[in-house]
């Protein structure tokens, strides 16, 4: 399930760079990503909750440790490419000011 919405995710985040290029109001599409990423975290964790819950402490001890490495990477490029376009628009309207 992880995998699902981290996939979506990122064709939301995809979708949120490409609406704002368009100059139309990508507000909707961020919120949309965050909560993927957000829902994609949750997922990770029941998966290990249901590991935990087996005592499958192999999978957990070859899972977890680059797991959580990716996870961390991941969810801070997403939280920086779903505010991106926040910033460059403040940068485009002090530019639209300045003329």
């Amino acid at each position: 399930m992880w995998i699902i919405f981290g996939l979506a995710a990122i064709g939301a985040t995809l979708i949120n760079l490409t609406v704002f290029m368009m100059e139309k109001d990508y507000k909707l599409p961020m919120a949309i990503a965050l909560s993927l990423v957000a829902l994609t975290l949750c997922a990770e964790y029941s998966l290990l909750n249901m590991w935990v819950e087996a005592k499958d402490w192999a999978a957990i001890m070859d899972v977890v440790p680059g797991m959580s490495r990716a996870l961390w990477f991941l969810t801070i490029a997403a939280i920086f490419m779903n505010i991106l376009p926040i910033f460059l628009e403040r940068k485009r309207n002090k530019m639209k000011e300045s003329k």
